[in-house]
């Protein structure tokens, strides 16, 4: 076969192509066209939702940054009229600016703006991060039961995360406060065995080993501080450890 034959014959076929899927085209068209338009719609589904996500993480941190703003915030009592100032509402004490007269008072504004941090956003991480310190603040200020509520979802929120674990560490604290004290054992127990690192073995041991004494299980409270003694001897606690192990055989 000629070349000029055999570029003849490859023309053709390139044309019998174009032509043929020029009639997929008019035959398919709506299909065709309402698929396109679908994955048009996802695509930029999938981007407004990406920047929805990260506007919300945005909102849950400054929102966070602020309750956290006010948990550091300086307890002054406020300043005294002058002396031989007349008793008007203008002498009346004044208390500082950005700063609370009790630590109780100071606790429980920053409680309000944890909560609120929480409930606006409680699957960010921010989010849940103000839930834990909304817990462990409500624990300081001895509503024990509401916190327990609160570490509660911090754990089933976060899992196995920090602050999934700082939770379970809470929790086990504020239930052995509450003198539950088979519950925070074992949460104590289970915490004791992990092997992350994220949560300092040697001091849920202390933990454990203060919560046997308190549930009246001494045996259980020295085998639990010789256990500290022996895998951590370099530990801040070790020491404190003993002395506790001492006190309680002296007791025994």
């Amino acid at each position: 076969m000629k070349r000029s034959e055999r570029h003849r014959l490859k023309e053709n076929a390139v044309a019998l192509s174009v032509a043929r899927a020029r009639e997929q085209f008019e035959l398919h068209k709506l299909e065709i066209t309402a698929g396109l338009v679908l994955v048009v719609v996802v695509l930029a589904s999938a981007g407004g939702y990406g920047y929805w996500r990260q506007q919300r993480s945005a909102s849950a941190r400054a929102v966070l940054a602020e309750a956290l703003f006010v948990d550091q915030a300086q307890v002054v009592a406020p300043s005294a009229p002058a002396p031989g100032s007349p008793a008007t509402p203008a002498s009346a004490p004044v208390q500082p600016p950005g700063t609370f007269p009790t630590e109780g008072a100071k606790r429980e504004a920053a409680l309000q703006k944890f909560l609120a941090a929480a409930n606006a956003y409680p699957s960010t991480q921010s989010g849940i991060a103000a839930r834990y310190y909304a817990a462990s603040t409500l624990q300081a200020l001895g509503r024990t039961a509401e916190a327990v509520q609160q570490y509660r979802q911090v754990v089933d929120q976060a899992g196995n995360t920090l602050y999934g674990d700082a939770a379970r560490l809470g929790l086990a604290e504020a239930e052995a406060a509450s003198g539950r004290y088979d519950a925070a054992i074992a949460a104590f127990r289970e915490l004791a065995l992990k092997k992350d690192g994220r949560i300092p073995a040697d001091g849920v041991l202390m933990q454990l080993g203060r919560t046997y004494a308190m549930a009246g299980r001494t045996s259980d409270a020295i085998r639990t501080y010789q256990q500290l003694m022996d895998q951590y001897p370099r530990s801040s606690y070790s020491t404190l450890a003993r002395r506790e192990q001492e006190s309680l055989k002296q007791r025994g």
